[in-house]
């Protein structure tokens, strides 16, 4: 049942009084009258209820879900569902970026997100057909919205100087079929408007491609974490479910630490300055940006490679200053090649860039790996945190990295993982041997068996080599999207859902230090953090099953609770793999929120946090 909701039970050949008790009052509230039992959900959790005549005594389980049936919103735009459908919509990558308001200079990349959906029936099924999804702008938790993007950034009046296309104002490009030429239509940045999601049948999702939101709102604030309410209607427009969630984007990616006109500085501040001097544009956005052509055109014209690039690209001859001087912006990717514009549909990037030149990633991680950081004259890969990479990436202010692993601490409350954990130092990142965006780490890289706790600190060895374990329990799909590759966006998991469906977005998994980030899994199963509440997918009766779940994982909940006895006697020692080998629970093993079951002697109670053992309710795992 839902919070807010009520539910009756018929109570039929009572003998003498009848009495309701619910074992937390605070979940759910439980009455008898007139031979029914009313209960009402008062919050997210699970809990018994004890119906008992003179008699006899009966135990109810009850979940209680932070949701409202029949489709409607709760206050603020709030994910819902309705008692027969679970929606669940992400980001790909927890954070896109853009150069910001200007691009008649240079661009490195557009407006550009990317929305998934995946619409869930109580049986576990997904659902392909017979259903529209559309997202539109939603106020966030602070009550901005942001409901335009052409008003917001000249992008639109450059684009085709850039790449060659038109799309209209508030449209953006899609990558989807441009390797061959015939790429698939631009979707609308969120509006007041519903806007239509498409299903994509090779990656069983439901999504809208290069959406061009802006990290600016319409006050024209700066909001680098926008919201979208998403919207499932059946063919006669009946809404099955609804979710909010964030569409990421901020203009953080920037150079201007380094390479801004000034009249004074460091040495380090001064490193970047060209012969021949600072350009000193009186925009800034321009100023920056028209520093690095000049620096570029000082230290590459004279190449060979320098000049086909120009030349294959219809820029000036003079190079990337003069060419972006005369009206023509220089697409930093058109030379550079760039698995960031990955067409999904055909596997393989957009931007392939001139033979012989390095690619982008490569170039700009190995430029700047002995650069120093102008605020503490350390070369950024001496420093270890992620400081160094906030430099260029999003950011001091944006906090990019706002995750699960991102804000985890230690005792003192130091950071224990940063950008280097996962991806290593900028010399590692521009390895000749690795593909930019493609040779990414994987989740099992830290999340396996030979871990202490099996969740190491670290995914990659000191040579930022990605750790490769034996134990794949929690491992992306090998061979996705293309062979050879493991990417987490691309891999999928239980029931055919995607694991960011359920985990969150790359440096966004949950639960995240932005609360919006949030409100989708607080909504469908009471608590921040990964989807893993049984409940939140199926009927409250659901099959008992000993490693049918997640991650080879068994069923949750009270059903579990009553039957796992068969389990354990066919022997526990894959129960040690979360249970601990003393049995006694370990972090894998800790319920999420609030519970109550019903035990043999009773009932058993356990606190959100809690680490669940054989111990909590009998004498072991041999009782």
């Amino acid at each position: 049942m839902n919070a807010g909701a009520t539910a009756t039970l018929a109570v039929s050949n009572a003998s003498g009084s009848v009495s309701a008790t619910s074992h937390e009052t605070s979940v759910v509230s439980a009455s008898y009258a007139s031979g029914k039992v009313t209960l009402k959900g008062l919050k997210a959790g699970s809990t018994t209820v004890t119906v008992k005549d003179s008699q006899t005594s009966k135990e109810i389980p009850v979940f209680v879900m932070a949701t409202s049936t029949g489709g409607t919103t709760t206050s603020g735009g709030t994910t819902t569902t309705t008692s027969a459908y679970t929606l669940l919509a992400w980001n790909d990558l927890g954070m896109h970026c853009m150069d910001g308001l200007d691009f008649s200079v240079f661009a490195i990349l557009p407006p550009y997100n990317s929305l998934h959906a995946q619409l869930k029936d109580k049986s576990g099924k997904l659902i392909a057909s017979n259903v529209k999804i559309t997202y539109e702008a939603v106020a966030d938790s602070t009550g901005s919205i942001n409901t335009s993007s052409a008003n917001k950034t000249n992008f639109w009046s450059w684009v085709n100087g850039l790449v060659g296309l038109n799309p209209a104002p508030n449209v953006g490009l899609n990558l989807d079929g441009l390797a061959t030429g015939t790429p698939a239509p631009g979707n609308k940045a969120p509006s007041l408007i519903p806007a239509p999601m498409s299903y994509n049948t090779q990656y069983a999702w439901f999504e809208a491609e290069g959406i061009p939101v802006t990290p600016y709102d319409d006050t024209f604030k700066k909001n680098f974490y926008p919201t979208v309410k998403v919207v499932a209607k059946d063919l006669s427009g009946k809404v099955l479910a609804t979710t909010t969630t964030v569409l990421p984007v901020s203009d953080e990616m920037t150079c201007k630490g380094c390479h801004s006109s000034i009249t004074t500085g460091n040495a380090a501040a001064m490193a970047a300055k060209p012969t021949t001097g600072w350009v000193f544009d009186a925009n800034a956005d321009r100023d920056w940006k028209k520093n690095i052509l000049k620096l570029h055109d000082q230290n590459k014209l004279s190449n060979t490679l320098y000049k086909t690039g120009l030349s294959q690209n219809g820029y000036n001859a003079s190079g990337l200053l003069a060419t972006a001087n005369g009206g023509k912006p220089v697409l930093c990717v058109a030379c550079h090649a760039s698995n960031a514009y990955f067409d999904k549909l055909n596997k393989t990037t957009v931007m392939k860039g001139v033979t012989g030149i390095s690619p982008f990633t490569q170039a700009l991680h190995t430029k700047h790996s002995t650069v120093k950081d102008p605020a503490t004259l350390l070369p950024l890969d001496n420093i270890n945190d992620r400081t160094s990479c906030y430099l260029c990436h999003p950011g001091s202010a944006t906090q990019c990295l706002r995750g699960a692993m991102g804000k985890a601490v230690d005792a003192n409350g130091k950071l224990l993982m940063s950008c280097q954990s996962c991806h290593g130092n900028n010399a590692q990142v521009g390895n000749k041997a690795r593909q930019g965006w493609y040779n990414e780490p994987t989740c099992e890289a830290c999340h396996n068996s030979a871990a202490p706790n099996k969740r190491a600190l670290s995914g990659v060895n000191s040579s930022g080599v990605a750790i490769v374990p034996t134990d794949h329990t929690f491992a992306t799909n090998a061979n996705t999207p293309v062979t050879g590759l493991n990417l987490y966006r691309f891999s999928k998991g239980h029931g055919g859902l995607q694991c960011e469906a359920c985990h969150g977005a790359t440096h966004a998994v949950y639960p995240s230090s932005h609360a919006d980030d949030n409100t989708q899994s607080i909504a469908v199963q009471g608590h921040a953090g990964t989807v893993a509440e049984c409940v939140a997918c199926h009927a409250t009766t659901l099959p008992v099953t000993a490693n049918g779940g997640p991650h080879g994982l068994h069923t949750f909940g009270q059903g579990w609770v009553s039957g796992h006895e068969s389990a354990a006697k066919a022997g526990t020692t894959s129960c040690t793999y979360c249970h601990g080998a003393d049995y006694r629970g370990t972090a894998l093993s800790q319920v999420k929120m609030a519970k109550t079951f019903t035990v043999e002697n009773g009932t058993k109670s356990f606190a959100a946090g809690q680490k669940v053992g054989c111990y909590d309710c009998h004498n072991g795992p041999n009782p």
